[in-house]
């Protein structure tokens, strides 16, 4: 009885797809296609936070937040890390890859009352550290959770108290949590998951043994989570030592820029007529109402600060790694809240920074590195939203400009300078040519010597050894001597006498 019904509902099946592929039969039947499509699997696109397996407590936070359709990675991700295998997630910067791992996460997570944390989270920067505990208890509204963030450069005391007061979740730098794992207030042995986010710019910044550090003293068996929007041969070669099996989720190709983001690119000579076109673009304050600045190194980004502000006092703030912890946090929260539309910023606070509709991104200068490039220009066009990103090139920094298309596989569209901004001749230390000495016969060569030189006489030549005594002591008694050793010595001597 149960293979005839197996094979009567195969062969409704096969009508069923047969009559949905063709639609012209149905005139025939007097079936409508909307009919069909009924009977048949609804379109993956259509999936809401509502299909998902989240708790009441999660779609109420997810309402609240107003949030009702998942991106791509958030979907997909979500069956994957529930099942508790090792993942490693690509999306592009902007679609969401926190929510990506931590929905499942705090769907899964019980409550307890026990001290110990039980998932961490690993971050390369202090920002990024406050961003991604701000977004877990945005998600946790309606759920009993303790949330905590650590990191370096604030009393490692308070932190410590904190800890000791009982938590599931810490989200922490590398560095301030062994730290603390070593001195004993924070015990790592109920870790399940291990969620590491932005792990390339933490092997940039040399947190590799801090890394590696912090895996040995892990439990064995955990869920480790990656989640990037690009992938190095490093991370790589980490996730092979590390990770079990870790199943690979790809919404886009690594380094694929998101459309939404419009491109445009300007050639110029030097840092100071750089300068003098971003006066120019950011005199219109209601194109660039909330415009961010990326540059390499902190000592330019400092000089660019010192230029702008002669003309923006009231409208600029700057972060990077010299600043202090306050400093930089307080800048950050007036560029968010719109009370300076200007913000001067380096590469690694480029990094999962999530600030709502910045308007523009202006690349100071050409990174070095395609991923830079990346992820710079991903702090705008943010949920699906429409952003426009500037980079301004110089003739040495063509080659890296080839390497940023090559690996979006896109030209980025030049602009003409504008007429009325000044090309200057003033050069940055940096820029100016370095001078050669190309020959100086008054100049003695390194291997010539003079006529005063002589050799060591045979007193001089000489190694020193630290002292008789201890020579002396050791062809004697066969054994190296402390201080201890010499007064036995010398009882002993007298003894014998």
């Amino acid at each position: 009885m149960f293979n005839r019904f197996v094979k009567s509902f195969k062969v409704a099946l096969f009508i069923l797809f047969f009559l949905y592929s063709n639609p012209n039969i149905l005139d025939l039947i007097h079936i409508s296609c909307n009919e069909i499509q009924l009977l048949l699997p609804q379109n993956q696109n259509n999936v809401t936070f509502r299909d998902l397996n989240l708790s009441t407590q999660l779609i109420n936070a997810l309402d609240d937040l107003g949030f009702e359709t998942p991106t791509p990675i958030q979907e997909q991700a979500f069956s994957v890390v529930m099942s508790g295998k090792d993942v490693v997630g690509i999306a592009q910067t902007g679609t969401g890859k926190t929510y990506a791992y931590m929905l499942p996460i705090l769907r899964m997570l019980k409550y307890s009352v026990q001290q110990n944390p039980r998932v961490l989270v690993l971050v390369p920067t202090r920002e990024l550290v406050v961003q991604v505990v701000d977004e877990i208890e945005k998600l946790s509204t309606y759920i009993n959770m303790r949330i905590t963030g650590v990191y370096g450069g604030t009393n490692i005391n308070t932190q410590k108290q904190a800890v000791s007061e009982g938590l599931d979740i810490i989200v922490a730098t590398p560095g301030r949590l062994y730290d603390l794992a070593v001195s004993r207030v924070l015990q790592l042995k109920s870790i399940q998951k291990i969620v590491i986010d932005e792990v390339d710019v933490m092997l940039d910044l040399g947190f590799r043994h801090q890394l590696m550090n912090i895996f040995d003293i892990l439990p064995r068996q955990r869920q480790n989570i990656m989640f990037s929007a690009t992938m190095t041969d490093e991370v790589d070669q980490m996730i092979s030592e590390t990770f079990v099996k870790p199943q690979k989720i790809s919404v886009a190709k690594s380094g694929t820029p998101l459309e939404n983001i419009k491109q445009y690119g300007y050639k110029l000579p030097n840092f100071y007529t750089k300068v003098n076109l971003l006066e120019h673009l950011l005199s219109d304050k209601e194109t660039f109402h909330k415009t961010l600045i990326f540059v390499g190194f902190k000592k330019i980004a400092d000089r660019l600060f010192e230029q702008l502000e002669q003309k923006y006092a009231d409208e600029i703030c700057i972060i990077h790694s010299n600043k202090t912890q306050n400093y930089r946090l307080r800048s950050i929260e007036q560029f968010r809240k719109g009370e300076n539309r200007i913000l001067i910023a380096t590469d690694v606070m480029a990094r999962g920074l999530d600030i709502e509709n910045v308007s523009q991104v202006i690349n100071l200068d050409t990174p070095e590195y395609p991923e830079n490039y990346m992820h710079r220009i991903g702090r705008t066009g943010r949920a699906e939203k429409e952003g426009v990103s500037y980079v301004l090139t110089t003739e040495k920094e063509q080659e890296y400009l080839e390497d940023i298309e090559r690996l979006m596989e896109m030209k980025i569209e030049q602009l003409d300078m504008p007429d009325n901004v000044q090309i200057s001749d003033q050069l940055t230390p940096e820029e100016q040519p370095k001078v050669k000495e190309i020959n100086n016969p008054h100049k003695r060569p390194n291997d010539e010597v003079g006529a005063s030189f002589h050799e060591k006489k045979e007193k001089n030549r000489k190694v020193n050894l630290g002292g008789s005594y201890q020579r002396e002591i050791k062809k004697k008694y066969k054994k190296p001597k402390t201080k201890g050793d010499k007064t036995y010595n010398l009882k002993n001597k007298k003894k014998k006498r």
